[in-house]
């Protein structure tokens, strides 16, 4: 069997080498905890600023405006969460999103209504983009906060976001924006666009799992969601990761240095794979392809087809990809990002997301290109929604 192929670095990515390098001394002599006033603790404490200090660089912000936290789903929901609740008793009552957003986001805007807040719900346009006249709709007076995914987490769809945030900010709102797939994709920077808030995560850009970030703009009202010490200017009580804190800010430095040259090879890649699938498969449908996508994400339904059997196909050849979002692996039922592109249910069902990254390379994409259309022929030509188990391992 050939070497397995990894299309999901949308779900998550492999550590670097130069990250763990840089960990390591946090596991071992570099103990300390930051708070404690010993040499372990002052030495803890120097790198945790140190790291500070250079994601915020990163992104383009003031040290004291990025707060660390676990995940995506720990910042977005420190955002919507925390701005609701600090402006609820102004009159600012709302939270305007969209139907696409991350799971962490719609959940974080519906915890908003059982708090006796407004959810609004902005339409988007068959191509994923929002649309203009709904969001203006949305936003008035009484809006708390405001929360757009930057990059689509599915179909790479890229927002106009400084147009969005300049009609919120023109309305008092503020703006928080996930850019779990945007850092390191497209062109992020605190100082050249005026968002107020923005969550990164450490494992989509070669950091560990359990290391993310919050951008705070200096003077962005936000209560904290849990209450202790005082760690994080007490935005964030707990004892601080040291480690894993260094291995976002080592990351986050490669991701940047390397992000023009690894973009352009991204597309290259995106292109190839989609100009080949298409001309194998010329009735499958590119989502979101009528919009500015990031260069890593590619999404395709093949009609008629199970996206479930056929992610099970191809891992049986050793390719490994996505029917979605990771965080709803397992779900029977079809995206909603999809749903609310006005994409068809047996449409949705046939989707499949390839993501590339640092893993990717011409032999992979050569691999891809030859077994997927390989195995919708197959499917078609037996009349089933997708491929058995034995089916993919014919022609091996």
């Amino acid at each position: 069997m050939p070497e397995p192929v990894y299309f999901d670095h949308a779900a998550t990515t492999p550590v670097k080498p130069e990250v763990v390098e840089a960990m390591a001394p946090y596991f071992g002599p570099r103990f300390g905890n930051p708070s404690s006033v010993h040499r372990w603790g002052r030495d803890a404490r120097v790198a945790h600023d140190e790291a500070r200090e250079r994601v915020a660089t990163s992104l383009g912000a003031k040290a004291d405006e990025v707060c660390f936290t676990s995940c995506g789903t720990e910042g977005d929901n420190l955002a919507i969460l925390g701005v609701y609740r600090t402006l609820r008793t102004s009159g600012r009552v709302a939270a305007v999103t969209t139907p696409i957003e991350h799971k962490a986001v719609l959940a974080a805007v519906h915890e908003v209504v059982r708090e006796g807040g407004e959810e609004r719900i902005v339409a988007v346009q068959p191509s994923g983009v929002i649309d203009a006249v709904s969001y203006t709709n949305a936003i008035d007076s009484r809006v708390a906060v405001v929360s757009i995914m930057w990059v689509n987490n599915e179909v790479g769809v890229v927002q106009p976001i400084r147009q969005l945030i300049e009609e919120a900010k023109a309305a008092g709102a503020v703006f928080h924006t996930d850019g779990v797939q945007a850092f390191a994709k497209v062109d992020v920077n605190a100082r050249e666009t005026p968002f107020d808030l923005l969550t990164i995560s450490g494992h989509k850009l070669g950091a560990p799992k359990g290391i993310g970030a919050l951008y705070i703009r200096r003077g962005t009202p936000l209560e904290p969601m849990m209450h202790g010490g005082s760690q994080d200017r007490g935005r964030r009580p707990g004892t601080e990761n040291v480690a894993f804190a260094v291995g976002l800010a080592v990351a986050a430095e490669l991701a940047l240095a390397e992000k023009d040259a690894e973009c352009a090879r991204l597309l290259a890649f995106r292109e190839r794979i989609e100009r080949e699938l298409l001309a194998q498969i010329p009735d499958a449908i590119i989502h979101g392809s009528g919009a500015d996508r990031a260069p890593h994400i590619t999404n395709i339904s093949i009609p008629g087809l199970s996206s479930e059997s056929l992610l099970m196909a191809l891992d049986l050849r050793g390719i490994a990809c996505s029917a979605g979002s990771a965080c709803q692996s397992g779900s029977v039922s079809a995206s909603h990002v999809l749903s609310a592109m006005g994409v068809s249910v047996d449409n949705a069902n046939a989707a499949l997301r390839f993501s590339t990254g640092s893993l990717t390379d011409d032999s992979a994409v050569a691999r891809l290109i030859e077994v997927l259309p390989m195995l919708a022929r197959k499917a078609r030509a037996q009349g089933v929604p997708g491929t058995s188990p034995s089916m993919a391992h014919a022609g091996d």
